[in-house]
């Protein structure tokens, strides 16, 4: 699966690389062109997953704010449900196209 944003492919990985989670796929941190990336400073945290760190898109001279997302600090009861230690997964925004 790839996640395009604009011209740009900003992640890709092998499906079975990739974890869903109530409708949102998640990519690998190695599967991520984090050069595109630019940690954004809007809070939020999940009841479940805890604190989210968003990030803004940048390319071209152009910004997609908060377009992509991760959980690094994940707590071990939320690593559990998922079944797999998926801090720092990067999810997306529906401005980023998945393909």
């Amino acid at each position: 699966m790839k996640a395009l944003w604009r011209d740009h492919v900003v992640a890709e990985a092998p499906d079975d690389e990739l974890v869903k989670v109530d409708g949102a796929w998640y990519f690998p941190p190695t599967a991520v062109d984090r050069d595109l990336l630019v940690e954004s400073p809007t809070p939020y945290t999940c009841s479940w997953r805890g604190e989210i760190q968003y990030y803004s898109i940048e390319a071209d001279g152009e910004v997609e704010p908060d377009a992509a997302w991760c959980y690094p600090t994940m707590p071990q009861e939320a690593i559990d449900r998922i079944g797999l230690d998926a801090r720092e997964y990067i999810a997306f925004s529906p401005a980023v196209t998945l393909v």
